[in-house]
């Protein structure tokens, strides 16, 4: 006896398929609320939070006018540069700040935007300077550099960042917008669906791996003036060099993120104190890796390396990473293979006048 196969009307098929596409575009309107809910939300108890520790501190008197001790008086902003491992790195801040007794505090702006309005400039500059409850205080955010000098600060804070190989950045940067990471797995990305690969994208000329996007770390380090974010500057590379030697504690490289963790240790241990073994041998919890991730070819990368934008984010990949490995090579020593912390390799003597 034959199977009957029951065949849907044509007409059906068509509603049945256009009932599935509006309910698609429900359900992704529906993912996009709650989102954008859970976004408020989080602006709200940031909020809150705000108004507890104001209010706490009004009752247990105004702070700002006893002095800190020099120890305490110290504040840390990381400007982290999107996919350096920025994540991982605070994720070790925050494992370590309830023990080594400082604040830390994500700086986030509207859209992730790296430049802040000229107000936003003053508002920031005087909650760093004047908010006592957070200090010893670790900032940290996708924002650019910020001369805490040009408003008349005192003490200014430290600035600490890490770099990249400009192009695994974008590469980790364009399957990130597409699969997320492992961090937060079940959270939706801007470009999600998108299945084209990072070869594909730059085979076909496509914007989102266009070298353009490659000019982030230079606007970064230079700053908020104009001149920074427009790509290609000469200036700018110039300026965010300067910054980089000037105005920066120590700047880092992704690839080699251990020994940038170890430096900060050895030079500020009321912060890093513990941070080098928390590294090596804690649970990996604060590691985070992009899913989905496919290594460009040669060609891709030969493809990309042709442009001018690519040469100069380069170059000062490369001034970054030779100023880093100075500093490492005064500050280490190897042995059977691993790094040690040199001790105090200075004092003093012939210490005039003498005393009685």
């Amino acid at each position: 006896m034959g199977l009957l196969r029951i065949m849907m009307p044509p007409k059906l098929q068509l509603l049945a398929v256009v009932a599935f596409a509006v309910a698609m575009l429900f359900l992704e309107n529906q993912i996009q609320k709650l989102e954008e809910s859970r976004a408020k939300l989080e602006r709200a108890i940031a909020r809150h939070e705000v108004r507890e520790i104001e209010q706490r501190h009004t009752m247990d008197g105004p702070r700002q006018d006893a002095a800190l001790d020099e120890e305490e008086d110290i504040v840390i902003i990381y400007n982290r540069v999107p996919k350096t491992a920025s994540t991982s790195f605070t994720n070790i801040a925050y494992d370590l700040c309830a023990k080594n007794r400082y604040h830390v505090l994500h700086i986030n702006t509207t859209k992730n935007n790296p430049v802040m309005s000229l107000q936003d400039q003053v508002r920031f500059v005087k909650n760093i300077t004047t908010w006592n409850e957070m200090k010893p205080g670790f900032y940290h955010g996708h924002i650019s550099y910020l001369d805490f000098a040009k408003f008349g600060v005192k003490k200014k804070p430290i600035y600490i960042n890490v770099i990249r190989d400009p192009i695994e950045r974008l590469v980790s940067y364009y399957y990130f917008l597409r699969f997320g990471d492992d961090y937060r797995p079940g959270l939706r990305r801007r470009k999600q669906g998108d299945k084209k690969t990072f070869d594909e994208c730059v085979a076909e000329g496509g914007s989102d791996c266009a070298p353009e996007k490659l000019w982030l770390q230079i606007p970064f380090f230079c700053g908020h003036s104009s001149e920074c974010w427009n790509v290609g500057s000469r200036w700018a590379m110039d300026q965010a060099k300067y910054n980089l030697i000037n105005e920066y504690f120590l700047v880092g490289v992704t690839e080699e993120l251990e020994d940038f963790i170890m430096l900060l240790e050895a030079a500020l241990p009321r912060f890093f104190r513990g941070a080098t073994d928390l590294y090596r041998t804690g649970k990996k919890s604060h590691l985070r890796k992009t899913t989905e991730k496919k290594l460009p070819t040669k060609q891709t990368i030969a493809k990309l390396q042709q442009s001018d934008i690519w040469r100069m984010e380069n170059e000062f990949y490369e001034f970054a990473l030779e100023q880093f490995q100075f500093i490492r090579a005064h500050a280490v020593r190897e042995k059977d293979g691993d790094l040690y912390i040199l001790a105090q390799n200075f004092f003093y003597e012939k210490i005039y006048p003498k005393s009685n």
